[in-house]
């Protein structure tokens, strides 16, 4: 699960973020509005933990654009302020939650899961199926019927977006920005070999579920007959 967070006090970004990786989720921190709206229109993230007060471009802004360009991300607002009318504005203006600082981080974990739930991205058994196969998110298990086998944290993460996007083709420079961000240097050989590695992992579980490459744009997950 890919989490954005923008906000522009670096400390508590960068707080925040090391708690969420340690949580096992992947975080990008954007530390002002405008870098922050531009990595949230990309639409790869599953949750965006959003700061109101923000130079550039205010939250409050950000968010009505995602909910104008049609970005259904659900968004947690993140602001000092506490009075009902700033609630209402962000709740008014397509936010799905809301938590003044300071606040504890296990109830920001909570919310980030409870999105996520309502989403349906996260199920509450914390699986996802596709086919005849089942990826468990939280132990990062790979199973068909009683076969299992253990997934590698990247590997699990490009198994979820595929399922996640069914039978659509996953183009490898989205699986880039999911899985290793914006800056990260990871080219499309990057990508190949995950795919090997997975592919080999789905043959291990005699899975008739396979990743079929749509050559020159990506992947997608497909099940044999």
């Amino acid at each position: 699960m890919r989490l954005l967070v923008v906000e522009d006090e670096i400390h508590l970004a960068e707080a925040v973020a090391h708690i969420l990786k340690k949580n096992n989720y992947t975080v990008d921190v954007a530390y002002d509005g405008e870098s922050g709206l531009d990595n949230a229109l990309s639409g790869i993230y599953d949750v965006i933990v959003l700061d109101i007060m923000l130079p550039k471009i205010d939250g409050i802004t950000i968010l009505k654009r995602l909910r104008g360009e049609g970005v259904g991300v659900p968004v947690i607002l993140l602001t000092a302020k506490s009075d009902v009318s700033d609630k209402v504005l962000g709740l008014d203006s397509g936010a799905d939650d809301y938590l003044a600082k300071p606040f504890n981080t296990e109830e920001l974990l909570a919310r980030i899961r409870a999105l996520g739930r309502r989403r349906g991205e996260i199920k509450d058994t914390n699986q996802l199926s596709f086919g005849d196969i089942t990826l468990n998110t939280s132990s990062l298990k790979l199973s068909r019927g009683a076969e299992e086998i253990s997934l590698t944290l990247k590997e699990a993460e490009l198994l979820e977006f595929l399922m996640l996007r069914k039978n659509m083709v996953a183009p490898k420079e989205q699986i880039i920005e999911k899985l290793w961000g914006f800056e990260s240097e990871a080219e499309a050989n990057h990508v190949e070999v995950y795919v090997s590695f997975l592919r080999k992992k789905l043959n291990f579980v005699h899975s008739k579920t396979t990743i079929s490459t749509v050559r020159g744009v990506g992947y997608t997950l497909t099940e044999q007959e």
